[in-house]
């Protein structure tokens, strides 16, 4: 017995001693949606990335999780996200049905978007896959972090100046030590109106995707019954046109997503998805999914349809569910509902620090009673603050996916793939300017980080009437990023799309106060100019001499000279006509550059 003990150890210290130490300045744990964004981002941003993933394909949910119909994000294709869009509409260009349209509920097979996310890393430098790579341990080294993964069988450890987990489940964080919260937060806790009295330990139900292939009529795939099998599990389907059901969730190539409420989403809570319980979790949850392709197959007679292998899983399923909710990470910033519903009046300007944009409808879906159904408004467009991204306590630690540090009425919108694919490349910018310049994330440069999402085709505000090919998009984004124009909400049904209205004209009341916020010496100036309740355009130039000491006679010959010429302005050049916000934005960026003025991470002006 002793012999075997010393065998055992020197065979540990054996590998302990031979294990490589791998050097990085940026590791990503998951291959989610925001994983790989975040890992593209870092190697576009120029430091060396390194992206684990424990499974086969990248994506996520939204390819492993087989949750391959993604209507969030439409109108807002920022940077990777609207690369990725773009990729999956050219490969389905000629495909019959495929509809192609800028905007369109994007639908692709599971396969084929992980083969395009795939393609997009192998042709960036800087960045290196481990797939089917685990991870077993997650420790501090110093302001950096270390990691122990088996690859091909062997223990290595990568060095990390910063980490980003980007799991479902928030796995890393969780080994890291820090604290979550989980359920429904109370209105005491988080100020949020609709949030209830007291908090709920329920969190929403997980969907097992399926993906079933019409393999033409006449044709018999009946899978075997699954164990365990019970029609009567499914008795809220009679009645109903299954067929309808199956074909609403049509992709390319005669597939179909199933992802139904009342069907293969399932109660789930925080105990039965901890790593020691989650695997038995998973097993039990898939034979009801093949119990319901078993019930549509013989009860509703869809002989026809069944499971594809483009998963390579001996059942024919996703390998993971498409998770809503587990746990949320304690940040430096808790994106709350207010946050989203009324950014512009809130002590924190949190719309300032904004890495992504969402706009998302907020998904409700409790098998368990005690979650109740919210009365959200209508939903708008909305900005992600890079507080919610890091962690509390933890320098050079970023959280994404459903462990993003924010209150559970707003995890209901920032779950979804399409919006964190998005938050996957802000949090890659923040982790490339920490690498970059050897600090941390204690030392966040608000405006460099976003500066940096911007040359990536980033947005920063959600306005869908300004598109990324608008000549004056970056400054219009800038400018809306200090608060001087604020966005403008148009209702159409459930939703609300945020607008510019670039060809609207400016009021003296909208600009005021966050002029005399940002320009000390403005407050002399209104006093003296007495501005009408429009803006003009003779303002603004006054106001710019004013704060650049530039001779007024000499602007004015300048931009008279430049206003078509040069900025394509389409109104004529008139010092008494109201300015537009298109105008405005232009020339203040121009001139007066508000948004170099730093802020910290709650939106506040630093001097």
């Amino acid at each position: 017995m002793l012999k075997k003990l010393l065998v055992g150890l020197l065979c540990l210290g054996f590998t302990h001693t031979y294990a490589d130490t791998i050097k990085t300045d940026v590791l990503v744990i998951g291959g989610s949606a925001s994983g790989t964004a975040a890992a593209l981002q870092c190697a576009r941003s120029k430091v060396k990335t390194i992206l684990v993933e424990p499974g086969p394909w990248l994506g996520g949910e939204m390819t492993s999780g087989g949750m391959c119909v993604l209507d969030g994000n439409r109108n807002l294709p920022s940077g990777i996200w609207g690369e990725f869009r773009k990729h999956v509409r050219d490969f389905y260009l000629k495909s019959p049905g495929f509809d192609t349209t800028q905007n369109a509920v994007l639908r692709f097979e599971p396969y084929t978007g992980a083969a395009i996310l795939r393609k997009m890393t192998d042709t960036v430098k800087n960045l290196t896959l481990k797939m089917n790579t685990p991870y077993t341990t997650v420790k501090k080294n110093g302001t950096g972090w270390e990691v122990t993964i088996t690859e091909k069988g062997k223990i290595n450890i990568i060095k990390a100046q910063v980490l980003i987990d980007a799991t479902g489940t928030g796995d890393v964080a969780a080994m890291a030590g820090v604290p979550f919260s989980t359920g429904f937060d109370s209105r005491k806790d988080t100020g949020e109106q609709l949030a209830p009295e007291n908090a709920i330990p329920v969190i929403q139900d997980i969907t097992w995707c399926a993906v079933l292939k019409d393999y033409g009529k006449g044709t018999d795939k009946t899978i075997a019954q699954p164990a365990g099998y019970n029609a009567a599990a499914y008795e809220s389907l009679k009645g109903k046109d299954l067929l309808k059901m199956v074909l609403g969730g049509k992709l390319p190539n005669n597939k179909y997503m199933i992802k139904w409420s009342d069907g293969n989403s399932y109660k789930a809570s925080v105990e039965q998805l901890d790593p020691k319980n989650r695997a038995q979790y998973y097993k039990e949850t898939r034979l009801k999914v093949l119990g319901l392709i078993y019930f549509l197959q013989t009860v509703g007679g869809l002989k026809n349809f069944s499971v594809t292998d483009e998963f390579g899983t001996p059942d024919g399923l996703p390998p993971i569910p498409y998770m809503r909710e587990y746990r949320r990470a304690k940040g430096q910033i808790r994106m709350v509902l207010d946050d989203i519903m009324t950014p512009y009046n809130r002590s924190s300007k949190l719309y300032r620090t904004s890495i992504a944009v969402g706009d998302a409808s907020p998904g409700q879906h409790f098998v368990d009673k005690r979650g109740p159904q919210t009365a959200y408004p209508p939903f708008p467009g909305y900005s992600v603050p890079m507080g919610a991204l890091v962690v509390k306590d933890f320098d050079n630690l970023l959280v994404t996916e459903k462990a993003m540090s924010t209150t559970h009425l707003v995890n209901a919108s920032t779950f979804y793939p399409s919006v964190q694919m998005v938050v996957g490349q802000g949090a890659g910018t923040v982790a490339a300017f920490c690498a970059f310049y050897k600090t941390t994330t204690s030392k966040l440069n608000v405006r460099s980080v976003q500066g940096e999402l911007l040359d990536f085709k980033g947005y920063l505000l959600p306005f869908t009437d300004v598109p990324l090919t608008d000549p004056n998009f970056r400054a219009i984004q800038q400018v809306g990023a200090t608060g001087l124009l604020q966005g403008i909400a148009k209702v159409n049904g459930k939703n609300a799309a945020i607008l510019f209205k670039p060809d609207t004209t400016v009021s003296t009341a909208e600009v005021e106060p966050v002029i005399k916020e940002i320009y000390t010496r403005a407050f002399l100036w209104f006093n003296k100019t007495k501005p009408g309740t429009q803006f003009t355009v003779g303002n603004l130039l006054s106001f710019i001499s004013e704060i650049t000491l530039s001779d007024p006679e000499t602007l004015q010959k300048t931009l008279e000279k430049q206003w078509q010429a040069n900025y394509k302005f389409t109104q004529a050049y008139d010092l008494n006509r109201p300015i537009t916000r298109r105008e405005f934005a232009v020339l203040t960026n121009k001139y007066l550059n508000p948004f170099a003025r730093t802020v910290d991470l709650t939106g506040k002006l630093v001097n």
